[in-house]
This record gives structure tokens, C-alpha cells and sequence, in this order.
């Protein structure tokens, strides 16, 4: 094992321009992504932020923001996500991972910010779901070796 934390938002939201709600848990499908979510069935199935990115915006903006308020679907805390490499397998809950990217290219459009604000594109990663499982706030999240 080498890298750990924990989940602390399951988020959702019907529409992609839409705000994401922390829902507290869900179903990850596998070659799906979060059962509910208006991203689930795309290229990017899950998309995961780190709550430490949310918070430095706010202490750096005054922006009140919390899980789910820049559009990813789990929010984790004390997991670098961004420094595991491409192709690595994370075990989520009962589900397994397979990070597929690191950011997004800043030529494609992000559909959605907060408050003029998008961490995202930039400090999120994005993952295709390989074993279906639960996944709720509190489980935790770590890289595992195949």
C-alpha cells in the first residue's frame, strides 16, 4: 500500500452544468461510473478533488465551498491524488479505480465553475470504474498494487 485517505463527499447532480450535492454515498458501476450522476457513461467516469483544494480556494478567495461544489463526484481528504501515476489502481470503498488522467486539457471546455471559480480541470483526476462497489463519506482510499 502506498498512499491512503479517505472519502468525505459522494456527489451527484442531474445536469453537467449543475452544481454537484453531496449525496453521502453511492453505487461506482463498473465501465458506468457513479450510478445517478450526469456524468456517469462518459469517457471520465468518476472524478475525484481533494477537500485540501477546496479549502486553500476559500482561505484564498473567501468563497464558501465545500464536497461537490466543483463538480467532482468523490472528494477526498489526506491523498495526494494528483501524484499517482496514470494507470495506477485505487481501491475506493468497495470499488476499484484506474486513474486515466490527471487534470484536464485546457482546451476543452469545462462546463462548469463555482462562484467564476474551477479547480477541476486543473487539480482534479479522473478515473473509469473497473469493479462495481459502494462507496459513502468515511471509506477509504487507497493505491493499491495489481
Amino acid at each position: 500500500m502506498k498512499k491512503a485517505g479517505r472519502v468525505v463527499g459522494v456527489c451527484t447532480s442531474q445536469r453537467r452544468t449543475d452544481p454537484k450535492r453531496n449525496v453521502g454515498g453511492g453505487l461506482l458501476q463498473k465501465g458506468h461510473g457513479l450510478a445517478g450522476d450526469s456524468h456517469a457513461g462518459t469517457e471520465k467516469e468518476v472524478s475525484l478533488l481533494a477537500v485540501e483544494n477546496i479549502q486553500k480556494l476559500c482561505q484564498e478567495t473567501g468563497l464558501t465551498a465545500g464536497p461537490g461544489a466543483f463538480a467532482e463526484n468523490i472528494t477526498t481528504e489526506g491523498i495526494d491524488i494528483v501524484s499517482i501515476p496514470i494507470g495506477s489502481t485505487l481501491q475506493i470503498g468497495e470499488a476499484k479505480l484506474i486513474m486515466i488522467q490527471i487534470g484536464k486539457d485546457p482546451s476543452q471546455a469545462h462546463t462548469y465553475n463555482y462562484q467564476g471559480y474551477s479547480i477541476l480541470p486543473k487539480e482534479g483526476v479522473f478515473c473509469k470504474v473497473i469493479e462495481s462497489g459502494e462507496v459513502k463519506i468515511g471509506d477509504s482510499i487507497r493505491q493499491i498494487e495489481e
